[in-house]
């Protein structure tokens, strides 16, 4: 099952952000081309290439053996040494004697894949070998305990983490899950070595600085950025982990979840921890306040994939989008196929630059299912949005605002809206369930701000040396006990990868983007109910069917990434900077309940 929040925007973000390469020989810059005609024929190849390469990615997803695996790792070869030679070819132009236009185009070409390849063929060859191989690891793994018939793949241990309340049983299927991923580790060790010496052939200081320098300021600056965001929202999680820290004390006893310590990482119902969901059942303030079952009523009126995934696509259509082409019903993946490994991790693609898009999800009659649906669609719909702008054009204004789309729709998927649809009863109106219908929303987004945060705080730590190979795990655990306040449910060593049970770190996928998502998506929420004319307390807006609000959420979609972000964040808010302030308006009627809640206990770690 994948859990609500943790999916990958255009899955791969690596293979897709550069084009694929045929074999016939590259069109050599000559310096009699101008930097905007290089940027235009860049363009042009990118797009014609793209095609192969998200054809040998998707394949390798929805068809994981060693044959797709070879066949994608050509692939990205293929677009390495692509990407190397457009890349090297920029090199003879400055950007001061460039157009604002061509000199941001050559600046995001530099910033295209996830992972550069170093020049040397072998080097680069070995980069797209270890990078599917791990990914694949990954994908194929199975915890078996007792032979064969006793093994279990991610969703299964995913799931007893979710419902099972034993002690034992949740110990055991967290350790399972994260044993697979040790085999990963010196792979991993190889990956950062290469990754990083193709960094710095592009002229950054290794592969994290490159990833920082991505968001329209300096390395350093963003660094400071992300740290002002977390001491803004901090308070928030900490009042929240304080109170179900004692929620739990009431269901595994004190002696197991002790005051004033990290809480135990398998008993929050996620096997990352990073969302709290599942264990509402154990935190509800109070119970039979509210009537909002969306997972009963998907049962009960025979939801499947198929009419899940519409749902989803006629929230967009009423803000005024267009509908998804029919090649997207033709050919995304929506159920788990029963004969095959697949990734089930949900993900949006957009194969060709322009309107070949689809989504993969194993998608099952869940809430959190169908709320992970609407946010897949905020990526394809925002493919569809820029689609018309040049290809190094096409992308999220920055990577947060990428993920933040579908997330704000899933704001507005309030119990009013979702009683319109037919997905939930009358709610009892009242202070209670406005306090239940936060806490279950906080459980996914206050509890996600650390994780998201320290992801790639751990990364940059290993891509710049100051965490080495002998002290990936150690490491790991001090950033997950000191943002998180989660601990290891048993001892931990640098025989474990635990970095690598997270599918992002495998597949090299940039983390801080979700973070940064959920700060965005609030403030995005707040200025688009301000759009629709909306007079009352945040939580309770809801954009769909409003034409104005969605008339102001495709024009910033549209610009893709043709602007700096601060340009095209204040086309919709009004303001040039990222800010967490919405969160807290949103969540105050919480907030000041938390503070009630928690007088008396020991609260951090």
């Amino acid at each position: 099952m994948t859990r609500r929040y943790v999916r990958l925007a255009a899955t791969i973000a690596a293979v897709l952000a550069i084009a694929g390469c045929e074999r016939k020989q590259e069109q050599p810059a000559t310096r009699a081309e101008s930097g905007d005609e290089f940027v235009e024929r860049i363009n042009r190849e990118l797009m014609e290439r793209a095609r192969e390469e998200s054809a040998a990615a998707w394949t390798y997803a929805n068809f994981i053996n060693v044959d797709t695996e070879l066949l994608n790792a050509k692939a990205s070869e293929r677009g390495l040494e692509y990407f190397s030679s457009a890349v090297e070819q920029a090199k003879a132009y400055q950007p001061d004697q460039l157009s604002p236009t061509a000199a941001r185009a050559i600046q995001l070409l530099k910033l295209g894949v996830a992972a550069p390849a170093p020049p040397d063929p072998a080097k680069r060859a070995e980069l797209a070998a270890v990078t599917s191989k791990m990914e694949g690891m990954y994908g194929a793994a199975k915890y078996c305990p007792r032979g064969p018939d006793s093994c279990k793949d991610q969703t299964q241990l995913t799931d007893i983490l979710a419902i099972s309340r034993n002690y034992d049983e949740l110990t055991e299927a967290w350790t399972g899950w994260h044993s697979t991923a040790r085999p990963i580790r010196q792979d991993y060790v190889r990956f950062v070595e290469l990754a990083n010496e193709g960094a710095r052939e592009l002229g950054f200081a290794d592969l994290g600085a490159m990833w920082r320098s991505n968001y329209d300021m300096p390395p350093d600056d963003f660094t400071k950025e992300a740290s002002r965001l977390w001491q803004q929202v901090k308070p928030l999680y900490g009042s929240l982990h304080c109170y179900v820290r004692g929620k739990l004390q009431k269901t595994y006893g004190e002696e197991r979840v002790p005051s004033g310590k990290p809480i135990p990482a398998q008993l929050l119902g996620n096997m990352w921890a990073q969302q709290w969901g599942e264990i509402y059942p154990l935190v509800e303030p109070y119970p039979g306040a509210t009537d909002v079952n969306v997972t009963a009523a998907l049962e009960k009126q025979k939801y499947d994939p198929l009419r899940i995934t519409q749902s989803a696509e006629n929230f967009y259509v009423s803000l005024g989008f267009p509908k998804l082409p029919e090649t997207f019903w033709e050919r995304s993946l929506l159920a788990k196929p029963r004969d095959r490994d697949v990734q089930c991790h949900a993900s949006a693609w957009n194969m060709d630059g322009k309107e070949d898009v689809r989504i993969k999800q194993c998608i099952e009659p869940t809430q959190e299912h169908l709320m992970t649906v609407y946010h897949e669609l905020g990526h394809v719909f925002y493919y569809l949005s820029y689609k018309d702008q040049p290809y190094l054009f096409q992308s999220g204004a920055h990577d947060g605002f990428h993920e933040a789309i579908g997330d704000t729709v899933n704001l507005s998927m309030t119990p009013a809206y979702l009683h319109q649809i037919g997905l939930a009863g009358a709610v009892k109106p009242g202070q209670q369930a406005t306090i239940n219908q936060q806490m279950r929303l906080a459980l996914d987004k206050l509890a996600f701000l650390p994780f998201g945060k320290l992801i790639d705080e751990w990364r940059w730590k290993v891509f710049s040396g100051e965490i080495k190979p002998e002290n990936y795990n150690a490491a790991w655990w001090q950033l997950r006990e000191q943002y998180q306040g989660v601990a290891a449910p048993v001892a931990r060593s640098e025989e474990d990868f635990d970095p690598g049970a997270k599918y992002h770190i495998p597949a090299n996928t940039p983390y801080t983007r979700y973070f940064l998502s959920y700060i965005l998506q609030f403030q995005f929420h707040r200025a688009l109910c301000q759009a629709a004319g909306f007079h009352g307390p945040l939580h309770e807006c809801s954009i769909y069917g409003n034409e104005a609000a969605g008339q102001r959420f495709r024009e910033m979609l549209a610009l893709g990434q043709s602007q700096p972000w601060q340009d095209t964040l204040e086309k919709l808010t009004g303001t040039r900077a990222m800010d967490a302030s919405a969160i807290t308006e949103y969540f105050a009627p919480l907030i000041a309940w938390l503070e009630e809640q928690n007088k008396g206990q020991t609260c951090g770690w």
